[in-house]
């Protein structure tokens, strides 16, 4: 999984939410935590990274992060409206200031002809208000190749938010 683009992807995220101060979390569906798993495997990664939420069914989206049983019966757990839930949900229950929320059919099986397989959701977004989503397609390219894409995605989203941030000042010592 850790590909030279993916950890680079990392290391760049990681330097500019170190320079800015900035705490990021993450919730992942089809992802299942890789997102917050390969951040871990860049040392020095604790001073940004809070926490990641794993919700793949809908019943933990619903408990952990607050997604609506109406959105997700009226719009299903692949969507722009589930994916933004997500990430609204992790900024009420954190003191984070960045988060990314990914929600997609990796495949094989799964997909429909509204829903393919290789549609993924992602909605980045800011305690400072900012919120963007991202739509993506990209086939039924193996759950492996869709997952690892949908990682550089997420990390693609959260530096282009990092760097619209103000630098925050160092965090305290809690004693």
């Amino acid at each position: 999984m850790l590909d030279d683009d993916i950890v680079e992807a990392a290391k760049r995220l990681l330097a500019i939410c170190k320079r800015k101060n900035l705490l990021v979390a993450t919730a992942e569906s089809c992802t299942a935590g890789l997102v917050a798993g390969t951040l871990t495997e860049i040392p020095g990664v604790s001073s940004i990274l809070d926490r990641g939420y794993v919700t793949y069914s809908n019943e933990a989206k619903h408990e952990m992060l607050g997604v609506s049983r109406n959105i997700l019966k009226q719009h299903g757990a692949v969507s722009r409206e589930t994916a933004e839930a997500m990430v609204r949900g992790v900024l009420g229950n954190s003191r984070i200031h960045l988060s990314v929320s990914i929600t997609g059919i990796a495949g094989p099986d799964g997909g429909t002809a509204e829903k393919p397989v290789g549609l993924v959701h992602f909605a980045a977004a800011s305690r400072s208000g900012k919120l963007v989503h991202a739509e993506k397609r990209y086939g039924d390219l193996g759950r492996s190749t869709v997952r690892k894409q949908s990682v550089l995605q997420a990390f693609r989203m959260l530096h282009d938010l990092a760097e619209g941030e103000e630098a925050n000042p160092p965090r305290q010592a809690v004693s």
